[in-house]
């Protein structure tokens, strides 16, 4: 009962009801290309999560009126945003307030990237550089069989932990996630409150008409878990679908619950979430506007690269148009010519627009 108590108490206190209370922040990459440069913020009263917002809030809200939202779910369902550190930030600089799930966390981004991208890309590019100018080669020969050896070895010993399990030791059970979909309302009624409270940081600077859902891999199907929730005009799916899956609560079936238009940004064949998005596509009912963009950057998109690279610009575009209302924006996703001279090597496709 203890145990339940000191849970439901921590719960709570990840997203607290006090005003806001920014105690961490940090500048990345020079604050981005857009016109507002951009800063990654830790809230004493937000702790289970980052806020990534332009800088000199209330004087970009003073000009340009109260900016939209952002609720971000992570890849895995990690409790940590790392991974999106440059896109996130990249997007805020144009104008956005984007909270993501994960405390604040200084952690190197190239560094945590580095072992990521050495394995993952081989089949989708010959050579990466990355956001800092380092450039990751494919792995060598060697380093394959070396992978392939190691991975071996685990399945041998995975095998001997089971056989040894039958014979009477019960395995442990598989770690449960540390996050789940509904943190996306909870920090959405965080930022709401925050806007209401005279004092707050926050006080009238966002536009709460305007919020977008965002998730990468299982992060996507945290987003579509709360997009029947109808605060939430737009959701972004990042190398994500749920296709005939089951994860984090989600099914095929959450689906049904979509209201608003939808944005798929897969990495091609090479990215496993592509399947799903298709069937996803397929699924989604003929009232619901949605767009697929493919690229041939596999699942771990261009995240790594400077600025969050041409995953980011994508992202923005969708966001203006959808959130800010800036038809112009609207030509990449629904102009194959022009989609064609902006990024020759992707495609698109789209419906019930």
């Amino acid at each position: 009962m203890r145990k339940l108590f000191m849970t439901a108490m921590m719960v709570a206190a990840s997203v607290s009801l006090t005003n806001a209370q920014t105690t961490q922040r940090q500048v990345v990459e020079e604050g981005g290309t857009g016109p507002f440069k951009s800063e990654v913020v830790g809230d004493a009263s937000c702790p289970g999560f980052t806020v990534y917002r332009p800088q000199n809030l209330k004087e970009v809200v003073a000009q340009n009126g109260a900016l939209p939202v952002i609720v971000y779910a992570n890849g895995a369902c990690f409790n940590n945003n790392v991974e999106m550190r440059l896109l996130l930030s990249e997007v805020a600089s144009y104008g956005y307030v984007a909270a993501a799930i994960g405390p604040y966390d200084e952690a190197d981004v190239m560094a945590q990237w580095r072992g990521v991208l050495k394995s993952a890309y081989p089949e989708t590019k010959g050579e990466v550089i990355m956001a800092n100018g380092e450039k990751i080669l494919p792995l060598t020969p060697e380093e394959i069989k070396a992978r392939q050896e190691q991975q071996a070895k685990q399945r041998e010993q995975a095998l001997k932990a089971m056989k040894k399990g039958k014979k009477g030791k019960q395995q442990p059970t598989a770690p449960v996630f540390s996050t789940y979909p509904k943190m996306l309302l909870e920090v959405l009624d965080w930022l709401t409150a925050q806007n209401a409270a005279k004092g707050s940081e926050y006080y009238h600077c966002l536009d709460l008409q305007q919020v977008a859902a965002m998730g990468q891999s299982c992060g996507g199907a945290q987003v579509l878990g709360v997009a029947y929730d109808p605060r939430i005009k737009t959701c972004v799916m990042l190398n994500s679908g749920i296709g005939d899956m089951e994860m984090m609560g989600s099914t095929k079936e959450m689906l049904n619950n979509l209201h608003q238009p939808m944005f798929y940004m897969i990495g091609g064949p090479g990215d496993i979430a592509y399947a799903n998005a298709q069937k996803d596509y397929e699924r989604i009912a003929d009232n619901i506007p949605v767009v697929m963009l493919n690229s041939k950057d596999g699942h771990s998109g261009t995240y790594y690269e400077k600025y969050g690279g041409n995953y980011a610009k994508a992202v923005v575009k969708w966001l203006d148009w959808q959130l800010k209302g800036q038809v112009g924006q609207s030509a990449l996703f629904l102009d194959d010519e022009y989609l064609k001279l902006r990024f020759p090597e992707w495609q698109g496709v789209r419906k019930n627009f």
